[in-house]
């Protein structure tokens, strides 16, 4: 069982950056792939990035390249989301995902643990 925490949302304006951080429980936490996923109000939760369990493979929804890192530190258990130059449409909460995989997905279904989410908000 792994337990996922994540951290690091609030209210900033649009062009400003936040970094989610997000915590897992567990000594396995290097075995697995991590993934990052949004879901703004009245629409269906999507995919925002993923990280193999090594941290050498990422992948990203259009919407975020250039703009949105994923990165993680195996010694603290922790996988992060900097994001940058936010924009309103980047609204939402966002939770963090384990998959017992070393590789990384971008889809919900392939993931077997959930975050609570923690709510980001870019005002214009």
């Amino acid at each position: 069982q792994v337990q996922l925490v994540e951290s690091g949302g609030g209210l900033v304006r649009a062009g400003d950056s936040l970094r989610l951080s997000c915590a897992a429980s567990g000594r396995t936490f290097t075995s697995y792939a991590m993934g990052w996923f949004r879901q703004a109000p009245g629409k269906e939760r999507e995919f925002v990035a993923s990280i193999s369990a090594s941290g050498a493979t990422t992948y990203y929804v259009d919407s975020v390249k250039g703009r949105f890192t994923v990165s993680r530190d195996n010694a603290k258990n922790t996988v992060y989301l900097q994001m940058n130059s936010l924009r309103p449409e980047d609204t939402a909460v966002y939770y963090c995902a384990a998959r017992r995989s070393r590789n990384s997905s971008i889809l919900r279904r392939d993931y077997d643990y959930w975050g609570q989410g923690t709510q980001v908000t870019a005002s214009s």
